[in-house]
């Protein structure tokens, strides 16, 4: 199930065209559902549909798949935050833009976020995967570090900040995905605006 977006408008994930994104696909279900460690390349290219011989005809190993999947939907998620980002903008609107940004990037990408939060501090993760989160993380915490110049994001450090809106957000699609609660343009408004209490300043 996907989170819809404020305007009700939901995402069709495109049918794979080939047998790498077939994949990569079942991969990423299944290293955000079990975990890298509990996941293994049988399992995968059972529920791909293709033989386990396939699979290492596009990827060596289990941990350079691993990797070639963190560091495609990194930098999605990157690019879907920065397109269209309100530079002129004030905090609070800028605040809106990296929140719609999330719900966007869950509703064209099931499962990408959740598998990126749990998978950051990953033993496995190379230079290349480490690198790239680096990049993500610098955007949100220039966000929050201009926001606290400013006097309208508390003074906490900028990975506490993170850690609140990403573990809410993340929490509430697990609640969408299992049937607890129902999408609507409602709840994510009052979830944004609850978020957005959570970080600001209160005089």
């Amino acid at each position: 199930m996907f989170i819809p977006q404020q305007k009700e408008e939901f995402f069709q994930m495109p049918t794979s065209t080939t047998k790498r994104d077939d994949i990569l696909d079942s991969a990423l279900t299944l290293f955000a559902e079990r975990g890298f460690d509990a996941t293994t390349i049988p399992m995968i290219a059972t529920d791909a549909k293709v033989g386990a011989g396939t699979i290492y005809r596009y990827f060596a190993n289990k941990e350079v798949l691993v990797n070639t999947l963190f560091q495609h939907y990194v930098t999605l998620f990157k690019e879907t935050l920065e397109k269209d980002y309100p530079e002129e903008a004030g905090i609070r609107e800028q605040f809106h833009h990296l929140f719609q940004g999330m719900i966007r990037f869950t509703n064209e990408h099931d499962h990408a976020l959740y598998f990126i939060k749990t998978h950051t501090s990953a033993y496995f993760l190379d230079a290349g995967s480490r690198e790239q989160f680096s990049h993500l993380l610098m955007i949100l915490e220039n966000f929050f570090e201009a926001g606290k110049q400013q006097g309208q994001i508390r003074e906490l450090p900028s990975k506490a900040l993170i850690a609140i809106i990403f573990g809410g957000f993340l929490q509430l699609y697990q609640l969408i995905r299992v049937g607890e609660l129902e999408a609507s343009a409602e709840l994510l408004a009052g979830v944004e605006e609850s978020c957005w209490d959570a970080v600001r300043h209160h005089s």
